[in-house]
């Protein structure tokens, strides 16, 4: 059983991203500690890839700079045996599904459920593939997190039927990143969700506010944000860590409309 469900007992859950390697291993094991400080009740990791065709610019650069460290798979499970020393913070892999692939499915997923990480997200498996992993994956714990896209309306009965850990809901169409203006209408959408299936979900893509935090808290159960992060880690490097514990902090509060 996962430790997901752990992210959503206490209020609305602020889960934060950022990209293992990034701006180097050290770094990503203080920023995750610091993370949790601040506020976070799930951590997304990213594992580095060549081709993060989801992601916008800013976690795209993330990705060539944890690359050109010459970040492995095998890295980013050192840093979770690592963090792993010092928190029990539910901790989600978001990965493309190819380095998994070549890794070896049994492989990781063993690793995972050693170490600690509970679930998976993978944005470019569709959910008609999703079988491909899923025994594998749930055989060992770890719960394989289901997409859905404002243009899935009619395929949220089948995703939300199956759907393990939470849901995450993505804002908008197009790519991550940081938006002035979510337009979506989300609220109905978590509504046809939670008609299927009683099962938290959580909204990302292009959050980044406070304000926007707060809007969306008061219908979901919680908010996702990574472009913010990463943006904070490629302007301050290994300096980092106090914006970082700032930055999550006010959205954490913004969640829990706690804002002054």
């Amino acid at each position: 059983m996962s430790k997901i469900k752990n992210a959503f007992k206490n209020g609305k859950a602020f889960i934060g991203f950022l990209t293992a390697g990034d701006p180097t291993i050290d770094k990503t094991i203080e920023y995750i500690i610091a993370m949790q400080e601040a506020g976070c009740d799930l951590i997304e990791i990213g594992i580095p890839f060549s081709d993060p065709m989801a992601e916008g610019v800013v976690i795209q650069k993330s990705n060539v700079r944890a690359l050109k460290n010459n970040t492995t798979t095998d890295d980013v499970f050192e840093i979770v045996e690592k963090v792993r020393k010092k928190t029990d913070i539910p901790l989600v892999f978001l990965t493309y599904i190819n380095p998994v692939f070549f890794y070896g499915y049994e492989k990781f997923f063993k690793k995972c459920k050693n170490l600690g990480v509970d679930g998976i997200i993978s944005p470019d498996l569709p959910y008609e593939e999703k079988g491909e992993i899923e025994d594998i994956a749930r055989k060992n714990g770890v719960d394989v997190i289901s997409l859905i896209a404002p243009t899935s309306q009619e395929r949220i009965q089948k995703i939300a039927k199956d759907a393990e850990g939470f849901i995450y809901l993505v804002s908008s169409l197009g790519v991550t990143g940081m938006r002035s203006e979510i337009k979506t209408n989300l609220k109905d959408i978590v509504e046809d969700i939670k008609n299927v299936k009683d099962i938290p979900v959580a909204v990302g893509f292009g959050i980044n506010t406070p304000k926007q935090a707060s809007e969306i808290s008061q219908y979901a159960d919680g908010v996702i944000v990574g472009s913010a992060i990463v943006k904070i880690i490629e302007e301050y490097g290994e300096n980092a860590k106090q914006p970082i514990k700032e930055y999550i902090n006010s959205m954490k509060k913004a969640c829990n409309n706690e804002l002054e």
